[in-house]
């Protein structure tokens, strides 16, 4: 399972970072002044009541932001976790995706939309990345829900495309004319995540990276073992040794 790590930075050369410099007083330097200064005030014009219980009042407000920045950072630092354990809990799954367009290879491409209605046309137009219609199939009608469709990879005098990416627009008519919404979507393996965007990208068989955002859906991918079963299941029972030496024989001596 391919899950890129986060790293923490740290120095070079090894060393540990030197503390940074002090920007604002603390609570301790905080208390140490107003100590020195009610020890220090006149005891024949001592300091005013509203203004010492206004500096007190100023400092409890600084620590309460203090200790809630911490508990946020904390809170935070907890949820990123949280979404990074989730998200590397997605591999190996298939993802179905919002996407503008489809990769070609030299050969057929799998097309995938999803309608919001039951809709009498759709089409979809293919466009290379200089924005050039290459080609556009008339996909007939279908119900609402998934489309899945394929184009062979050729453009529209026949000839194969070069490999590359390509946009893919579907438009979608009901049987009044009005327009459907069919909006294209892709589906592949999650293969890995990585987090060097600073979130979570999914990483596809299929080469593309994809934001979590963008998934629509997800799918338990088939293990091999069940594919196998169903493969096994789907297979004839082999004869017997009888069963096989009774067969040759009908067949060199057929019965009248």
């Amino acid at each position: 399972m391919a899950v890129s790590n986060v790293s923490s930075t740290s120095s070079s050369d090894g060393a540990a970072p030197s503390a940074p410099p002090k920007s604002a007083l603390g609570k301790d330097d905080f208390l140490k002044l107003l100590m020195s200064q009610l020890g220090n005030q006149d005891p024949l014009s001592p300091m005013d009541s509203q203004a010492f219980v206004a500096q007190l009042a100023q400092f409890s407000n600084v620590e309460q932001q203090q200790q809630q920045g911490a508990r946020l950072d904390a809170l935070l630092m907890a949820q990123t976790s949280n979404n990074q354990l989730q998200a590397a809990s997605l591999v190996g799954k298939d993802a179905i995706y919002r996407t503008d367009g489809v990769d070609a290879a030299g050969g057929p491409v799998p097309l995938s939309a999803q309608l919001s209605g039951d809709a009498a046309t759709v089409t979809a137009t293919i466009k290379d990345s200089a924005g050039r219609t290459v080609r556009t199939l008339t996909l007939g009608n279908h119900a609402q829900g998934a489309l899945e469709s394929t184009w062979d990879g050729r453009d529209a005098s026949g000839a194969m495309v070069p490999a590359g990416h390509y946009t893919v627009t579907f438009t979608a008519a009901d049987t009044a004319g009005h327009s459907v919404d069919c909006s294209s979507q892709g589906k592949s393996r999650i293969t890995g995540v990585s987090f060097e965007s600073g979130y979570a990208e999914l990483l596809l068989q299929n080469g593309q990276r994809i934001k979590l955002a963008d998934v629509t859906a997800l799918k338990e991918a088939s293990s091999p073992a069940a594919s196998a079963a169903a493969s096994a299941a789907a297979s004839p029972t082999p004869l017997s040794s009888a069963e096989l030496t009774a067969l040759l024989e009908s067949i060199r001596h057929p019965t009248l």
